[in-house]
């Protein structure tokens, strides 16, 4: 079995679901899962784990993102992309470059944005897209998120093709009727490229017929990302035997019972190895108790019983 991260280009037409299914089918493991929806409509990056890295599937969703989308301005749907009803269509040309510059860059920071009806959110147990398809309409409460960044790559109204780098949660279709609205003349997402999920690169992407052709060929190995290798700036502890055995139980185990004495900040998360540098779990440091508590476990206990 493949445990690791891959850094698929989902590509126009299929949905994460898509993509996780295909792969199963590819690999021949059922144990894999995505990081997080794109729109079938959407293209890019899609980090996919496998094996035991289907442990990381939240913890890369909570990761900044960047995207590269056009915003398509005179035109409002009710998805708040192209692929919607149209609304309402407005001339632009009462707009100047500068109005449209200084409004975009205005979104920078903190924002708080209300999620479309045509998103995965639940709300009473149904998602916001299936109440949608029924014609209905929820109140929703606005989400707290952060654009670190908008670039403008293009501007040829009524399209303005930018780049933006945002928290998770960022809905960048949302973002464009917004930013439409402000502007008075309503806007929606014509195109959606994720170009960057933490490390994953869309320049380093794998389509779903490379992943195929490197799985036949027994090298698709060399391009899945190791579990312990997505915590860069985490310190590398190793234990003895015995400790390690307790730790695969999920177990405290001292700080006397390194190999090597190390100091450690109170809170500090460590990648647990034993001796034979096999990778076990993350843990976390307790300062006043000199010991390590388990904060994630990435050993499979089948491994333990092939021993």
């Amino acid at each position: 079995m493949i445990h690791g991260v891959l850094n698929i280009y989902k590509e126009k037409g299929y949905t994460s679901h898509d993509v996780v299914a295909k792969l199963r089918r590819i690999t021949g493991q059922k144990k894999i899962g995505h990081t997080g929806t794109l729109d079938p409509d959407a293209e890019g990056v899609l980090p996919v784990c496998l094996g035991r890295a289907t442990k990381l599937c939240d913890m890369l969703t909570d990761k900044d993102k960047t995207y590269e989308a056009v915003l398509l301005l005179g035109r409002e749907t009710d998805t708040q992309d192209i692929s919607g009803e149209i609304l309402k269509e407005q001339s632009t040309d009462h707009l100047t470059d500068g109005l449209i510059r200084r409004v975009i860059l205005s979104f920078e920071g903190e924002q708080e944005q209300i999620p479309p009806m045509f998103s995965a959110l639940k709300v009473g147990g149904k998602r916001l897209y299936e109440l949608a398809r029924e014609g209905k309409v929820v109140e929703r409460k606005p989400r707290k998120v952060t654009i670190h960044s908008i670039r403008i790559l293009e501007m040829e109204l009524p399209r303005v093709r930018m780049e933006v780098a945002c928290s998770k949660g960022t809905y960048i279709r949302t973002l464009c009727h917004d930013i439409g609205g402000k502007l008075g003349c309503g806007g929606c997402m014509e195109t959606l490229l994720r170009t960057r999920v933490e490390r994953f690169l869309h320049k380093d992407a794998l389509r779903l017929c490379e992943v195929e052709i490197l799985m036949q060929e027994g090298k698709l190995g060399e391009r899945v990302t190791p579990i312990d290798a997505m915590f860069p700036r985490y310190k590398k502890v190793y234990l003895e035997s015995h400790a390690a055995w307790a730790v695969r139980n999920g177990n405290r185990f001292s700080q006397a019972e390194l190999t090597r004495i190390e100091n450690f900040q109170d809170g500090e998360h460590v990648l647990v190895y034993d001796k034979e540098q096999n990778f076990i779990a993350v843990y976390e440091f307790l300062a006043d108790e000199k010991e390590f508590q388990i904060v994630r476990m990435f050993f499979d206990r089948a491994d333990q019983e092939s021993r």
